[in-house]
């Protein structure tokens, strides 16, 4: 009979890239890690792992158990559901995790809401950014995300996840309140080709986001400042340092002598929630999710 925490070891494996990354997030030894998957082979008689230069790799047998252990996964998951069948009322402890953003403006008031519906149901926050969102799904940590559409996510077909659209949060163009396109209704991002721009930096998950819109508008960025933050920007932007694009979702320092003006095209970025394969039938999580569709719609008007 396979070990199943040996197959978990595998899968953390497969998750994380290697065998020591996949040891540190199981808070084991890395030789300790290695053991579980060698004996795991030992019990199968098939190679799992296999070198690759320094490092290793899985063996396609490995991949195809993987995908058994990802549909055991699941299955336990809907066993545990089941088993609580009975109590359908939201109830317990609810994991949600999201980047900065998504937890000021949507999950705060989630959380609000949710206490007031359904006393019985404790919800615990926790921030994070990719792709810590999927770690900590993976790990058992969350049961529910909301995340920022990215190249880094893990594809949208990926057994282990069920990742649904939440809302498109548009780009505004944002610059000084003298500049010669404040006053505009829209704005052809185009007309502000030959501008300065300031950016996020090179890790941030909208800098792609806000290159791809202005190469859709058939330039490249001049960029001269580069922040974390999107009041950071917006500072700089006041300045008169150069003009952003930065999310409508984002709630700006009040009174900064700044102006959005809305974009032609309506470049935005998507945001989606995220839970486990099967996680989303759970009470608590289809109450939190119902929330946040309640609140998605006026969070960008």
């Amino acid at each position: 009979m396979i070990d199943l925490r040996r197959l978990h070891v595998l899968r953390a494996v497969e998750h994380y890239g290697t065998v020591t990354a996949a040891a540190r997030a199981l808070h084991l030894t890395t030789s300790a890690a290695s053991q579980q998957v060698r004996q795991l082979a030992r019990e199968l008689g098939v190679d799992l792992l296999e070198p690759q230069g320094r490092g290793v790799r899985l063996t396609p047998a490995a991949r195809s158990l993987i995908t058994h252990a990802d549909a055991i996964q699941i299955r336990w998951d809907q066993a545990e559901l089941d088993l609580r069948a009975d109590h359908d009322d939201p109830a317990g402890l609810l994991r949600v995790t999201g980047f900065p953003m998504a937890v000021s403006v949507l999950l705060a008031p989630m959380a609000a809401r949710l206490r007031e519906r359904h006393p019985r149901l404790s919800v615990r926050i926790q921030e994070a950014v990719v792709p810590e969102h999927f770690d900590l799904l993976f790990e058992g940590g969350a049961d529910l995300a909301v995340v920022e559409a990215t190249s880094r996510n893990p594809p949208i077909g990926d057994a282990r996840f069920d990742q649904q659209p939440l809302l498109d949060d548009p780009f505004d163009l944002v610059v000084p309140d003298t500049h010669r396109l404040a006053g505009r209704e829209r704005v052809d991002l185009a007309e502000a080709a030959r501008e300065d721009w300031i950016a996020p930096v090179e890790d941030s998950p909208c800098r792609m986001q806000v290159l791809s819109a202005c190469g859709a508008a058939g330039f490249t960025p001049d960029i001269v400042h580069l922040a974390m933050d999107w009041n950071v920007m917006a500072h700089l932007v006041t300045h008169g340092l150069g003009v952003a694009l930065i999310p409508r979702l984002a709630h700006l320092t009040p009174h900064l002598p700044i102006t959005r003006v809305r974009c032609t095209g309506d470049p935005h970025r998507k945001l989606l929630t995220c839970t486990r394969a099967g996680g989303h039938e759970r009470p608590a999580v289809a109450a939190a999710l119902d929330v946040l569709r309640e609140l998605a719609p006026t969070a960008v008007a």
